[in-house]
């Protein structure tokens, strides 16, 4: 006899659903990804990433509002608006640990959302906070975008060279992408660190080694905003590594996951073992840990 199929994962609940898209479902996760688009960027960006990933690790991609089938949904005021909605929408996910992941405002973003999670008493901080591609908060401003053009704006995100921005070479898709990607510049143009707090979450940092956006020196700077565990891992490439190198960075991501989810399990009597580092890569330079 054919045993049944198993049931699909019970759907997010409803105010989580608004924020939070899954490309592919874990039935019972051990650990969650959150992941934070770049501006003008979409949960798309992170479509496949489960592939990569653990069995166990499921992925939520942030959808803010302007985007996919949240065209109509009002732009927040700015960030720190933007992120306690975000943190808000997540207690529900917080059953089994959190990961945050941010690419360029993206990271901004996770960093904000971290900050939040990390000072409710009512579940455990994030295990862990990736950025990438953005300069530490406390060296970011981007108050010039203030007075950019549309002109302007797509100039710039063409510039940067993510393989996505072949839709905005479509009139009717970028005149539909238009207003996200200028809310999304905005928020970066007023963004100032809404916090100075520093967390106990690990960082890991990662930025290209040619990324015009940010150098190698601003990717070291978010060793500030923990007393715990840091690492920088540069990748070869510009501003969207990340893209054709989406194994390479997902393997360290990986090791990370598998390291803490470790930690978790081990009783509370005994010395936590020390984070194995990742097995360096061919793509990328070693990491560098203090």
């Amino acid at each position: 006899m054919t045993p049944p199929a198993p049931l699909p994962p019970a759907p997010l609940p409803p105010a989580a659903a608004r924020w939070f898209r899954r490309q592919h479902r874990v039935e019972a996760p051990r650990l969650r990804l959150v992941c934070f688009p770049h501006a003008g960027g979409s949960p798309a960006a992170y479509w496949t990433w489960h592939r990569h990933l653990p069995a166990d690790v499921e992925v939520l991609a942030v959808c803010y509002p302007g985007r996919q089938d949240r065209i109509g949904d009002p732009f927040p005021a700015g960030a720190a608006e933007l992120a306690a909605e975000v943190a808000a929408a997540l207690g529900p996910l917080r059953d089994v640990p959190v990961a945050l992941f941010g690419h360029s405002m993206g990271a901004l973003l996770a960093y904000e959302v971290a900050v939040r999670l990390a000072a409710d008493p009512g579940a455990p901080p994030p295990v862990r906070l990736f950025v990438s591609g953005s300069p530490a908060p406390r060296l970011v401003d981007h108050s010039a975008l203030r007075s950019a053009t549309d002109e302007d704006l797509l100039a710039l995100v063409d510039a940067l060279g993510s393989d996505s921005t072949d839709a905005l070479r479509i009139p009717a898709l970028r005149e539909l992408l238009m207003p996200g990607i200028r809310a999304d510049f905005r928020l970066l143009a007023d963004y100032r660190a809404t916090t100075t707090t520093t967390t106990g979450i690990p960082v890991v940092a990662c930025t290209g080694d040619d990324d015009p956006v940010c150098a190698v020196e601003a990717a070291r700077a978010w060793s500030t905003t923990t007393v715990s565990a840091f690492e920088l891992n540069v990748f070869p490439g510009g501003h969207f590594y990340l893209e054709p190198l989406e194994a390479e960075l997902l393997d360290r991501i990986t090791g990370h996951l598998r390291s803490d989810l470790r930690s978790r399990t081990i009783p509370q009597h005994r010395a936590p073992k020390s984070t194995p580092q990742p097995t360096p890569q061919p793509a990328a330079q070693s990491a560098q840990t203090h």
